[in-house]
């Protein structure tokens, strides 16, 4: 058994692996995880975007996810992986065993990355832009009137008559073009028939604006880090 951990900007998704199959538990804010919540006598495994976290468990016993450490199930030779977050090494390592490959891992949540895999299991590279949240906050913060507005998951059909709407109207349809654009730009680098996937947070959103996105089952992430978990092993 491990539990294994998604550390986010934001939010910590958790879930426990006994063997055979995942079992999913709440997610947690990443401002407040401590070693409470690790259960003694459990091994732990972690993919964790966030420093300080890291630096606050360090004195836990926990496999930390790196692009180095993942027992050679993808080839990240072809690409500067010094600073490659641990989230897409899960998704490349996920994406290598349960899609079609060639593949583009789109990773929706603080911050929209790509992942592209090629058909000889070989990471590509990718790309990382804002998400719809860190988009309302960027507004609220550099603005003086303009406020941070809630999520929709319905998508906006016409532009605003108001500023919460116009905002949505802005943001949302931007980020679903920025998407849009980076997946068939990713997709053509690949040679024209990669598939392309959508896991994250915000993952329900932006599969239902783009039909050419398949979305991923909600463990997709920590699929990746269990399977580098058993291979380090």
């Amino acid at each position: 058994m491990v539990l294994l951990l998604n550390i986010g900007n934001t939010y910590t998704q958790r879930g426990v692996w006994d063997g055979t199959e995942m079992e999913l538990l709440p997610r947690c804010p990443t401002a407040e995880l401590t070693s409470a919540i690790l259960p003694p006598g459990v091994e732990v495994a972690a993919a964790c975007v966030v420093p300080e976290v890291r630096r606050r468990l360090s004195g836990s016993r926990i496999f930390w996810l790196e692009a180095n450490n993942c027992g050679g199930m993808v080839d990240f030779s072809q690409v500067d992986c010094s600073t490659l977050g641990a989230d897409r090494v899960a998704n490349v390592l996920a994406a290598s065993a349960f899609c079609r490959l060639p593949a583009v891992v789109v990773d929706c949540g603080t911050a929209i990355t790509l992942e592209l895999i090629d058909g000889g299991r070989v990471f590509r590279g990718g790309a990382i832009a804002p998400g719809r949240r860190l988009m309302r906050q960027a507004l609220a913060a550099g603005t003086a009137q303009l406020p941070e507005i809630p999520f929709s998951q319905s998508f906006p059909q016409n532009p605003g008559n108001g500023t919460v709407e116009s905002i949505r109207f802005g943001v949302d349809c931007g980020a679903v073009g920025l998407v849009r654009e980076l997946v068939g730009r990713s997709c053509r680098a690949l040679g024209g028939t990669a598939s392309a996937v959508v896991t994250g947070g915000d993952a329900d959103f932006f599969a239902g604006a783009l039909p050419e996105l398949e979305a991923m089952p909600a463990d997709f992430t920590l699929q990746g880090l269990r399977l580098g978990w058993e291979r380090h092993g």
